[in-house]
């Protein structure tokens, strides 16, 4: 198998029409269509320490109201259904990037959480889930004696 690198430098100096390469370029590049192209769901951090799991969903711009949590066996679903409100009218936008709009994420949760006990709180833009773990589950530390 022979691997071949692309380098797009060349491509355009020995393009037999350079100008509609770096159109091209121009077009696929750019930050607002490639945004587009790509499916907008928050960043989420997934943590565990010795008794929780912790969930971490950076959604600034929300209210605490506009999330729903809903746990379906063992698949924690959060979701946002918020319709998109222009309220300058008088506007035209040349760019506008920023809108937030409905997206749904979904975890499998281990066997071992207690899910009765899930809390969530959302601050500062983040929406923080601790999910507590059983308590067989917990990570239990000893000293081991070495002889």
């Amino acid at each position: 198998m022979t691997l071949v690198k692309f380098n797009s430098e060349n491509n355009k100096k020995n393009a037999a029409v350079p100008s509609l390469n770096s159109v091209f370029d121009s077009i696929f590049n750019d930050t607002f269509f490639s945004d587009r192209m790509v499916t907008r769901v928050p960043a989420t951090n997934i943590s565990e320490s010795t008794d929780h799991y912790h969930v971490e969903l950076a959604a600034p711009g929300l209210k605490k109201e506009d999330f729903k949590l809903k746990l379906e066996g063992d698949v924690l679903s959060i979701s946002v259904d918020q319709l998109n409100q222009d309220d300058a009218q008088d506007r035209t936008y040349a760019k506008k990037e920023y809108s937030y709009s409905s997206f749904v994420r979904s975890f499998t949760l281990p066997e071992s959480v207690n899910a009765d006990q899930i809390e969530a709180k959302y601050q500062d833009g983040v929406l923080c889930i601790n999910i507590p773990k059983r308590e067989e589950a917990k990570m239990v530390t000893r000293q081991i004696e070495i002889k």
